[in-house]
Parts: structure tokens; C-alpha cells; sequence
């Protein structure tokens, strides 16, 4: 795998919710742990301006590969309840972006998030493993995602007000 190879990871999840709320627990990450079953601890390292661009905060996942990912990220634009795009250093370097669009109530008033993750591994043995490893790393990530869209389903209905 070149040195500069990385992943593209897509991740669509419909939450039945409005965009406040999910804005809400998805920037509230340090409650990510209470609703996210990969997320093991969530540590504040800096604060940002009032939108919150600038906040650097310590991500640790467990995965289903039996690893753990040690993530720092740093937010770098927010469009509140619309965007929020972050650049991520640690076990995988890149940046990953969630989108929200909350349809119209005609349509169910239900909140779509897009969640986009270009990374790449840190030089060294998995970055060269990677093309054999590819389709381990896409099933854990979808692994991941999918136990975070189940629990923050369910963290939005018992927080609903």
C-alpha cells in the first residue's frame, strides 16, 4: 500500500428525532459513553471559541478486532445542527465530517445524519497490511457505527422532551 493510502468510510443513519436533539448528543461528547458501546472514555484536552471550533477532545473506542482506537480530535468548522468537521490524529489520522438534515414533518420530521471518514493508518506494519486487512477494518467500522446508531436511537427516545 503506498504511503499516502487511506480509507473512505461512510456511515447513513435515520434517526427518528429532530435535528436539535441530535445535534444535541452528538456534540455532547462527552456523554457518548452513556449511549455509544464502543466508546470507552471521553476526555476534554481543550476547549473551543462558543461554536465550539478549536475543542480538541480524546476518543478511546473499543473495537470488535480486539484493539483499541486512541483518537484526538480537534474541531474545525461547525454549522450548528447542520455540520460538524473534525481532524483526527492518534490510531488513524484524517478528518471525518457528520452531516444532519432534518426532514420536513411531512415527511415524517425524522433526522438523516451522514457521517464521512477519510483516515489513514500510521506508518508502520498495518499500513503496509492494510489491502489484506481492508475488509476487516470496513466490518469493524461498520460494527462500530451501527452499535452507535442503535444506542443513540435509543439515548434520543429516553431524552425526549
Amino acid at each position: 500500500m503506498p504511503q499516502n493510502a487511506y480509507f473512505d468510510l461512510v456511515s447513513h443513519w435515520r434517526l427518528d428525532a429532530p435535528a436539535p436533539q441530535v445535534w444535541r448528543a452528538i456534540t455532547e461528547t462527552e456523554h457518548w459513553p452513556r449511549w455509544w458501546p464502543g466508546v470507552v472514555e471521553v476526555q476534554r484536552l481543550r476547549n473551543g471559541d462558543e461554536a465550539g471550533v478549536g475543542r480538541v477532545q480524546r476518543l478511546t473506542f473499543r473495537t470488535g478486532l480486539g484493539y483499541r482506537l486512541r483518537l484526538e480530535l480537534e474541531v474545525t468548522e461547525v454549522k450548528r445542527e447542520e455540520r460538524l468537521r473534525a481532524r483526527a490524529a492518534g490510531t488513524l489520522a484524517g478528518e471525518g465530517i457528520w452531516l444532519l438534515h432534518q426532514a420536513l414533518p411531512e415527511a415524517g420530521g425524522h433526522t438523516d445524519v451522514t457521517f464521512v471518514w477519510r483516515v489513514m493508518l500510521p506508518p508502520g506494519p498495518l499500513r503496509w497490511a492494510a489491502p489484506l486487512l481492508a475488509p476487516l477494518f470496513r466490518w469493524n467500522h461498520k460494527r462500530v457505527m451501527r452499535a452507535g446508531r442503535i444506542g443513540l436511537m435509543g439515548y434520543l427516545a429516553r431524552t425526549r422532551g
